[in-house]
């Protein structure tokens, strides 16, 4: 089965090969003898006839630092006819941009495939969706209001505050117990975002990692464990932590359990979550996931070619 893949992306000349889990999926459609297109969210265009186009750019992928790509002449697609699956694989923010792209896209979800489906991805932003399986996060505070968060502190000591709809580890601060710089910080928080923030108590246990798990149709795929780097408590990747090799918990496989039938319900075929010390989810991932480059490498695993075994079986269904 030859299929006909668009990949809403970031420029795909900007993105480091080494570790991002759009161009291991790009690739592994390649090797399949899929045809795979790159297109850019600001090209989308739903049209008189209530058809959705975009600018695609026909890709041939290579893994070469600096030569990994090359670009076909453009063409005009409609999504719903013209594609057998779109991958939504745009880095956040989730702002009124992104939101108003999957309304976009969920127009053609009778047609294409969309992973992940839109309409669950823009009601499942990362530190929204999470607040449903409250029994296993740690105790958290979602306000705009700063003395709410000092109440919250008074039962709980130091705290972590961070945007809501805030992406990669940035713009997440840790406020002492003592409170120093806390409404400075808020009036900052405030003036930026219009949304309320997310507090919740500083987990001394993230110095020992913060384990990305990823899940294929909700079934766990691999483990990542990330530990911060030095002078830092925020452990992405993106923010110069360090990745290990790591295995499940039995709490951890008891989160998968409870989320994975969800999942897989909702559309949400890549996603994934964030385990802290062992026991405490804090984010479920669904807009653009990564990590499945450095789960394959610790343990010689595939999870590209899951994911496109995941996509292919729906498309027989």
């Amino acid at each position: 089965m030859s299929l006909r893949v668009a990949v809403q992306m970031d420029p795909i000349e900007g993105i480091n090969i080494a570790g991002d889990s759009s161009f291991a999926l790009m690739l592994a459609a390649q090797e399949r003898g899929h045809k795979v297109y790159e297109y850019h969210v600001e090209s989308l265009t739903l049209d008189a006839d209530d058809r959705l186009y975009a600018h695609c750019d026909p890709v041939t992928l290579r893994r070469v630092e600096g030569n990994h790509f090359t670009k076909g002449a453009r063409e005009r697609l409609d999504l719903g006819r013209d594609v057998d699956v779109v991958l939504m694989r745009q880095d956040p923010p989730f702002h009124m941009g992104y939101i108003t792209a999957t309304h976009m896209l969920e127009r053609i979800s009778n047609e294409t495939l969309v992973v992940n489906d839109p309409g669950h991805v823009r009601n499942a932003p990362e530190k929204v969706m999470v607040l449903d399986f409250r029994r296993f996060m740690p105790p958290t505070l979602v306000t705009r209001d700063v003395n709410e968060v000092k109440r919250f502190m008074a039962e709980h000591g130091a705290v972590v505050v961070k945007p809501i709809h805030g992406n990669g580890g940035k713009a997440i601060f840790r406020i002492p117990e003592n409170g120093e710089n806390l409404t400075a910080l808020f009036e900052v928080f405030n003036q930026t975002w219009p949304e309320p923030h997310m507090v919740q108590p500083f987990l001394p246990e993230v110095a020992e990692g913060d384990k990305r798990i990823v899940l294929v149709d909700g079934e766990v795929a691999g483990a990542i464990n990330r530990i911060p780097g030095e002078g830092e408590f925020r452990s992405n990747l993106a923010m110069g932590g360090s990745a290990e090799k790591s295995e499940l918990t039995a709490c951890e496989q008891d989160i998968c359990d409870a989320l994975g039938p969800v999942l897989k319900e909702r559309g949400l075929l890549f996603v994934g979550i964030d385990v802290i010390g062992g026991k405490y989810l804090t984010e479920i991932n669904v807009t653009s996931p990564s990590g499945i480059v450095a789960i394959d490498e610790f343990n010689n695993s595939d999870t590209a070619g899951m994911i496109w075994d995941a996509i292919e079986r729906l498309l027989l269904d």
